[in-house]
């Protein structure tokens, strides 16, 4: 019997950019007499169902945007006699629709690291239950990821995670209905073991992959105290553990360059950002979504910046040598013709050194889903038979390219526009300017390479034709591979783990 781990993809780039971590925290989870899982990444190659045999464990861990892909590799490997097991945050949400249109043998909700085992035990034996509650573990409880088994030569980017859960409740996102709004942070000296053991293996780049890399303000501390609210301490402590983290990480070889997600009121808390420095936190994505104050509010978002003032939040991030990854929603009803320009105009003047602006859409678990959903199934609105409001089983070049209807503007309006948004942040003159932010010609030709894979990777793939799908995945795999090595560097088997310093 052997152990399959897929991350499912419809299109496969050769190289991937950033390592999908669920696979090999499994594969860690796996008891050693169930064998060494084989882990396919389809961000790589395509999976190849001719290494699945009868009795075969296949697991496959999805979110709503491979949900099809995922489903369809699970009717194939069942077929085949496999036992199918589905986990991840679409399943958490959806349970019952992995049974109906993957076939499913079982799914796995909430975090696998800890209930793994008990349904490999129970799908050998034959007594394997329909569904898995994995809840929400502790920080404590978290498991390393085994990478050992990840192939070589194949990712830019690997991750380590830190803490799960976000305090927040934006609208369009479904991370505090999945994952939970109380964090739950891992020890640091365990996420630096983790950390020491990428770079021995020549991994430069890590991606602190949290919900929220600033789980707990200034403001929620102070505002806890006011009330004199029973979680002061606990709010302390998880910013203090922040704290030693970021100066472990400082101790860590200077040319490793960690990135992250982090909301914007971090932009306020200079001490936090001073930190972030010390610790070559150098990027980090922010959901500044929109440039208006209505739109953030539109949103539940009320807590970010709009205008000058959103330029000042971004800029403080800048001087503190942490480069931003704007993260900006286009087909919001407050939107008007002028907006796209003015998101365009404002990523420039905030010094953004990425940006990515992707068209509104509710997804599964968030606070729009639930109103959509309950519109669009009133409407009866379907595509080939299947609801609109399960857009994720209507296949790719059959769904609508715009969910939500627009006040003043069309669906085939927003697109247009905000593909030429992102042609006009992403234009070879553009992407040169910025990169002067880098401090030598290697870093500068990444940062080149990078600018110029982004869009091909994220933009054209989730806005155009099949054909300019075909095209970008062409594109990024030339690109692809001689980005990869200035994104690494030469192993450093003997690294040891440092010891904490003081704080500064």
């Amino acid at each position: 019997m052997n152990i399959h781990l897929i991350n499912p993809n419809d299109m496969s780039f050769g190289i991937g950019i950033i390592v999908p971590r669920w696979m090999y925290v499994l594969a860690s989870a796996t008891p050693e007499k169930f064998g060494t899982p084989i882990i396919v990444d389809e961000t790589l190659d395509p999976f190849d169902f001719d290494t699945v045999q009868p009795g075969d464990v296949v697991g496959i861990g999805i979110h709503t945007l491979n949900a099809l892909r995922g489903y369809e590799l699970g009717k194939k490997a069942r077929a085949r006699g496999a036992h199918v097991i589905f986990g991840g945050s679409h399943v958490t949400l959806y349970p019952e629709e992995a049974f109906e249109h993957g076939d499913a043998s079982s799914v796995v909700k909430g975090d696998g690291d800890l209930v793994w085992p008990q349904v490999l035990e129970d799908t050998v034996a034959g007594s394997a239950e329909k569904i898995y509650d994995g809840g929400r573990i502790e920080g404590d409880a978290f498991l390393p990821a085994q990478w050992s088994l990840m192939p070589e030569n194949s990712y830019m980017i690997a991750s380590v995670q830190t803490v799960r859960g976000c305090p927040k409740h934006c609208s369009f996102c479904s991370v505090w209905r999945t994952d939970g709004q109380r964090p739950r942070q891992r020890l640091s000296e365990i996420v630096v073991e983790e950390i020491v053991e990428l770079r021995r293996k020549g991994f430069r780049f890590i991606l602190l992959a949290d919900d929220n890399f600033y789980p707990v303000t200034r403001q929620d501390i102070e505002l806890e105290e006011r009330r004199n609210g029973p979680r002061v301490e606990e709010l302390k402590s998880i910013r203090a553990e922040r704290f030693e983290l970021l100066d472990r990480l400082s101790a860590l070889p200077h040319d490793m360059v960690f990135l992250t997600q982090i909301t914007m009121e971090a932009a306020e808390d200079d001490e936090y950002l001073r930190a972030m420095k010390r610790a070559n936190v150098k990027g980090a994505l922010v959901g500044v979504e929109s440039v208006t104050e209505e739109g953030l509010k539109a949103v539940f978002k009320d807590f970010n910046s709009a205008g000058d003032d959103l330029v000042r939040r971004m800029r403080a991030f800048v001087e503190h040598d942490v480069h931003i990854l704007g993260s900006f929603i286009f087909g919001l009803s407050t939107d008007r013709e002028d907006t796209f320009d003015a998101t365009a105009e404002l990523a420039e003047d905030a010094k953004m050194d990425f940006a990515q602006f992707v068209t509104l859409t509710p997804f599964p678990g968030t606070v729009d889903f639930k109103k959509w959903e309950t519109e669009i199934d009133q409407a009866q609105e379907t595509v080939d038979g299947i609801p609109l409001s399960r857009f994720w089983l209507i296949p790719r070049h059959k769904r609508p390219k715009l969910y939500l209807p627009h006040p003043t503007m069309g669906p085939k309006e927003i697109r247009e526009r905000t593909q030429v948004v992102w042609q006009k942040f992403y234009s070879l003159s553009s992407v040169w300017r910025r990169s002067a932010v880098t401090n030598n010609i290697r870093d500068r030709m990444a940062y080149v390479l990078i600018s110029m894979l982004f869009p091909q990777m994220y933009a054209n793939t989730g806005l155009a034709t099949d054909s300019a799908r075909s095209r970008a995945r062409f594109m990024a795999r030339m690109i692809a591979k001689p980005c990869r090595r200035v994104f690494t560097s030469r192993p450093m088997p003997n690294l040891q783990v440092p010891t904490s310093p003081q704080p500064a």
